[in-house]
């Protein structure tokens, strides 16, 4: 006689989950904090016995700025604006590469400058603080940030130069001198570059104006020694 095949009666788990259950979100940790969410803003005064035009002239010499701005490593105006009454034309658009920490990055800058007063400087969703007047009379305004880059979400930078009257030094003469003030707003798209710029950003304004003192000392003294 065969032997009977036991039965096996197979039991469906129902798929309905409780109506309290609730699915565990992922916990996710950031390997970095957040610098570069914080917006930072600096500033730096200077009073220089120099001509105002001439700080000017030094300060918006940004082709040059490679050769003697610390981190600052290529920089290349791109756009001119039209000529002034004195035919000068003034930087409105620079790339800049800057490098710090073994990383660099290039960035496009918008200018705006008013001639022998103000030289500000845009990038990311930075706004323009003042108008864009040159001596033809004419007042425009930059509608529009520069681009967007890898590096600086809002990159504000804004230089003026105000003439000052000082106290001669010789009777009889006349004591030239120029109050210079630095301002910077600056905000990191990458938190990488907060976290490593944490020892260099407090001190970016003193060093930048540090730098133009250097510069002017170096091209506006040179022809008084003789």
């Amino acid at each position: 006689m065969a032997c009977p095949i036991p039965l096996r009666v197979m039991r469906r788990v129902s798929s309905v989950k409780p109506q309290n259950f609730r699915p565990v979100a992922p916990i996710r940790r950031s390997f970095l904090t957040l610098p570069g969410s914080e917006l930072i803003t600096l500033k730096e005064t200077r009073i220089l016995p120099y001509e105002s035009s001439s700080l000017y002239t030094l300060i918006a010499d940004v082709d040059c700025y490679s050769s003697f701005i610390p981190y600052c490593q290529e920089s290349r105006v791109t756009k001119w604006s039209e000529p002034d009454t004195k035919g000068k034309r003034w930087p409105e658009q620079a790339d800049l590469k800057v490098g710090w920490g073994g990383f660099e990055e290039t960035f496009t800058s918008k200018l705006n400058c008013v001639p022998d007063t103000i030289v500000e400087a845009l990038g990311g969703d930075a706004v323009p603080a003042v108008s864009k007047q040159h001596s033809l009379g004419r007042l425009s305004r930059i509608e529009s940030p520069a681009i967007p880059n890898n590096i600086f979400k809002r990159l504000s930078t804004k230089w003026t130069v105000k003439p000052l009257s000082g106290q001669p030094a010789t009777p009889g003469v006349a004591r030239v001198l120029t109050e210079v003030n630095l301002a910077i707003e600056f905000q990191f798209s990458n938190p990488l570059y907060g976290s490593l710029s944490k020892a260099v950003a407090p001190k970016l304004a003193e060093v930048m104006i540090e730098a133009f003192e250097k510069r002017a000392k170096l091209l506006l003294d040179s022809p008084r020694q003789g």
